[in-house]
């Protein structure tokens, strides 16, 4: 007896169940918890010029090194953690997305004084979630104009690594953006 085929998104749809887990699970669910956000924000740039699957992969690598991503402590972070870390091969070595980590936590530590948390900055921008309804992954755009109008603003709030692709991904990654496509059994899951 074969198992029932499950429609998933073209880059979900992989014998990687740590990409299988990932979509079916987190992509394009809502999750506004500030330590998760934060996450993907640094687990985004450093995907930048990379597979997700690389990312993914080294994910637990990623907590340990960035404190399980508390935002407080990633902000104290000096040069000599820099140094630390840039001699850790269990992450991705680049100095300038290392930095952009922590200024990112830095700047995020600013926006939560105005805004209270970085969940209500960045639905500042995008208040609910976006659903989109793509048939074809030709029809999920790399980026928007929110997205566009984000990086421009975050930029000026002292966030670093971010450009309109980044920020589109990270978007569809904490769900305020849904682009599963309508064929994909995990559309509407979570």
């Amino acid at each position: 007896m074969t198992k029932p085929t499950i429609s998933r998104c073209p880059w979900g749809d992989t014998k990687d169940k740590i990409v299988q887990d990932y979509h079916d699970h987190e992509w394009g669910k809502l999750n506004l918890d500030d330590q998760y956000l934060y996450e993907m924000l640094v687990l985004e740039l450093f995907q930048s010029g990379l597979s997700w699957s690389t990312i993914l992969h080294k994910r637990e690598n990623f907590r340990k090194a960035f404190k399980n991503f508390d935002i407080k402590q990633v902000a104290l972070m000096t040069d000599d953690d820099v140094s630390l870390l840039l001699q850790d091969k269990s992450i991705i070595r680049n100095q300038i997305k290392i930095r952009a980590a922590i200024k990112n936590a830095r700047a995020i530590s600013k926006v939560k004084e105005k805004y209270g948390s970085l969940a209500k900055y960045l639905q500042s921008f995008v208040p609910t979630q976006i659903v989109h309804h793509p048939e074809t992954v030709d029809e999920v755009p790399a980026s928007n104009e929110i997205a566009q109008e984000m990086t421009k603003q975050m930029k000026k709030d002292g966030f670093f690594f971010v450009g309109p692709v980044i920020i589109y991904s990270y978007l569809q990654g904490i769900g305020l953006i849904n682009d599963h496509l309508e064929s994909c059994a995990f559309k509407y899951n979570g």
